[in-house]
Order: C-alpha cells, then structure tokens, then sequence
C-alpha cells in the first residue's frame, strides 16, 4: 500500500515517495533519493530493453489502473523472456493528468506486486505532468551470460518455429471491449468473453522459460504487433524466409469457435497485436526440449512451421497447402 510522504517534500517528490519509494527494493535504486541508479552486471551482458504505453493506443481509459500497471511491465518483461534473459530491475516513466489517490494506489499496488513476483524491482525513473493522454514508459534491464542473448539474426533453414501460448487471443479481448462483433458473439459467454479481455489488459510474458529460450533458440522475439508481422520482421533480420502452416497455429477454444462460427477471419489472429508471446527458431533436434521445458512450466509451446532459404515474405499456407493472400501482417502505429 501506498506510505505517507514527508510534508517538506514538493508535489512530485511527494508522489514518488508515496507511491513508488516502496518498489524500490534493490540496494542500487538508493531508495530513490538519487537521480540515477547503479545496476551490478555481476560479470554478465546487461540487456536493455524499453516499451511505453499510451491512453487510447495501448490501452482504454476505462481499463483499470491495476491491469494498466501490470500491462505496462509486463509488455517490457516479454521482451526479456525472448532474449534469454532474467530480469533484473527497470525504470518509470510516468506523464500524468492527474495525481489522484483512487488511481494511483492501484496502479503503484499492482505495478509493486508484479515487480516483486517477477523479480524486477524500480530503480528508477521521472514523473511529468501532461495535458493530453496519459502515457507509461518503462525501460527494463535483465542479464545473461556473456554473448548468451538470443538475437533476431540467428534463424536458418531447417529451424523449426516455435510459438509459445495461443495467438489472437489479446486482438480479439480489444474488439469485445470497444463493441465488436465478437462482443455481440459472446454475449451470452461471460467466462470466455472475460478471458480474452484479461488477455487484452494483462499480458502473461513467459519468463519462466527464459533459460529454456537461451539454451536452445537460433533466433527469437516477442509477438506484440502480430505473428505474420513479426515473423517478417525476425526473417528479416536473419536474412531468410518462412513457411508456417497456419492450421497449426495456437488458438484459444474461443478464437476457434468465433473463427468456425465466421465471426472473425483467420487474419485477425495472426495479424493483430497484443499477444506478448515468444515467437523462437529451433533446431529440429532441440525443438522436443524447448517443447518439454514449456510443459514443465505449464506453458504450451507448439511448432507452427520451419524456416526456409530466400528472401521472400514469409508464406501462410492453409490445410490445402494454398498460401493465404494477408491483407495486412500486423499493427502499425502510422
């Protein structure tokens, strides 16, 4: 819970103390008295990654500023999860309208409980105030081994790929909260129609398979602006192409009951965001230990395709082996 701040304190050195000072557990955080941190690299790379979310672009206004506090860092302990890489602390950046209590003291409970169960305490971080919509930057550290971390870049021809979860679940939540048609399908399907909200506001990035990731990925990246989209982009940069059948691609039994009721299309899934899974490349002989280390975790890892020599976008084939014509691969911010 939110502590009570010194009275000599200004507004914004008041607010931290109230409602961030008490996440600040690492000893290099200073109790956050200082205006920078320091972060023991223990003899390990230090991976850097940063993520912001913004009123009306990552999030509603209605959302609950407990699932907007887990969302913001849990989005950047995705990426970690998909660099092999185990967490070690991150920084906030918060641009406000307001300072109210009945916001703030969720949120800051939240965002404290996750950073405690994920093992990533606040070192730092700057708090402004903002006139337009309200925006959540967290920049977050992990640590691997030494040239341990999984790139983009290492995929090649033969890998299997690999997704963890289910896909499409978190596109789907958004439709329902801003009354789409898959709100009106589910009308009378609260349990489900429930789920894939909480899919949408509070993502589940899969750190505990972080070591699992690192021992035996070519190449791996989070999906978070949609399967096809960010398959294209790890392609890219591995500077090789796809064939992903798209009938093994994860789904949720209610992605697949809106699919087979004609609700939504296939596309909707693979190409809308907000998954926050690992999207990895496999060695064929390594592929059945990632698989297993998933089990172990209670987290379903499934092969939806392999890698191929060229150049070209990846291909999306249906159960007839046609390539599906995407009109669009992913969410794009312009």
């Amino acid at each position: 819970m939110p502590v009570a701040a010194p009275q000599n304190l200004s507004a914004e050195d008041s607010l931290i103390a109230r409602y961030f000072k008490p996440l600040a557990t690492d000893p290099g955080a200073f109790a956050l008295v200082d205006d920078a941190a320091v972060l023991s690299s223990s003899g390990d790379d230090i991976v850097v990654t940063t993520d912001a979310v913004v009123e009306g672009v990552h999030y509603l206004a209605t959302d609950p500023p407990d699932t907007i506090a887990r969302k913001a860092l849990r989005v950047n302990l995705s990426d970690l999860a998909a660099k092999g890489a185990a967490a070690a602390g991150f920084l906030l950046t918060l641009a406000l309208r307001s300072k109210e209590d009945a916001w703030l003291g969720p949120f800051a409970d939240a965002l404290g409980e996750d950073a405690r169960s994920f093992g990533c305490p606040l070192l730092g971080g700057d708090t402004v105030s903002t006139p337009g919509p309200q925006m959540i930057s967290i920049t977050a550290f992990g640590r691997v081994p030494k040239g341990r971390m999984v790139g983009r870049t290492g995929a090649r021809p033969g890998d299997l790929i690999l997704v963890t979860g289910t896909i499409g679940d978190a596109a789907i939540g958004l439709d329902v909260l801003t009354g789409g048609a898959a709100a009106a399908a589910l009308a009378s399907e609260p349990a489900a129609r429930d789920a894939l909200v909480s899919r949408y506001r509070i993502p589940q990035p899969r750190n505990v398979l972080t070591q699992a990731v690192r021992d035996h990925a070519t190449a791996a990246m989070d999906v978070s602006d949609g399967l096809a989209g960010d398959l294209t982009k790890l392609c890219a940069a591995s500077g090789v192409s796809a064939s992903v059948d798209v009938a093994r691609v994860p789904l949720s039994a209610a992605a697949a009951g809106l699919i087979a009721r004609k609700v939504i299309c296939v596309e909707t899934l693979l190409a809308g965001g907000d998954d926050y899974e690992v999207l990895c490349t496999v060695p064929p002989a390594q592929s059945g230990a990632l698989i297993a280390a998933g089990q172990a975790a209670g987290v379903a890892v499934t092969a939806i395709g392999t890698i191929v020599a060229g150049h070209q976008r990846p291909r999306f084939l249906d159960r007839q082996g046609q390539e599906l014509a995407l009109k669009r691969l992913s969410y794009s911010h312009f």
